[in-house]
């Protein structure tokens, strides 16, 4: 897969350089631990904003071994302090949003750029998951995003959290999956998904030990 183009395209080629992780079934998990773990470790990141990505993240990656029919995908993140940003990346060079959605009868007749608006939704899904990933992703924008960008086949969703517009673009064989988060914004994690599961609790189990909780109060 060369993402020389996106990385270009989307992290510019100044400043640090960002993680990149290939994953698949069996290292999804302990990349998205990686991942996580390296934002916990920068003190300035707010906890809301780590505690609601946690979840979304997962949710991404596992989109693109539950709906691409390829078996490994790339991540890519880049934290930067000066700008308090967080941008991650996930993509694969899988089937495409269109022709996996396209699989659920309801959706057989829609054009590629209303599949992309669809797969923003909650519940819309090509049967073979939940159809919460990127709805979550959408969620979390619109409590902490600067912007969202989902690129599949010939055109390009890009979301600020209050607009979104669908254009032509390039040719991407596969699903890019691109956004960038205020990491310094307060918010209320379970409120991001309106309290369909406690994100809080799940990521201080996961990734807090008592000395970390301890430390919070």
């Amino acid at each position: 897969m060369n993402i020389d183009g996106l990385l270009k395209r989307y992290f510019g080629d100044n400043g640090t350089l960002p993680v990149i992780e290939m994953f698949d079934n069996e290292s999804i998990y302990s990349v998205y631990e990686d991942i996580v773990n390296t934002l916990k470790r920068q003190p300035d990141i707010e906890l809301g904003i780590l505690q609601a990505l946690s979840f979304c993240f997962y949710e991404i990656l596992d989109n693109v071994l539950t709906h691409s029919m390829k078996s490994c995908g790339t991540v890519v993140m880049k934290y930067t302090l000066e700008k308090a940003r967080i941008q991650i990346m996930v993509l694969d060079d899988g089937i495409g949003i269109h022709r996996s959605l396209t699989e659920n009868k309801a959706y057989r007749d829609i054009s590629e750029a209303e599949a992309l608006a669809k797969c923003m939704l909650d519940r819309v899904t090509d049967g073979k998951g939940m159809g919460f990933g990127l709805y979550s992703i959408a969620c979390l924008i619109r409590h902490a995003g600067i912007v969202l960008k989902l690129h599949s086949g010939n055109h390009i969703l890009t979301f600020n959290g209050v607009e979104e517009r669908i254009e032509e673009d390039d040719f991407w064989q596969g699903t890019v999956i691109y956004f960038e988060l205020h990491s310094d914004k307060e918010i209320d994690p379970n409120e991001v998904l309106g309290d369909r599961t406690d994100v809080v609790s799940e990521f201080n189990d996961e990734f807090l030990d008592t000395e970390d909780i301890d430390n919070l109060w």
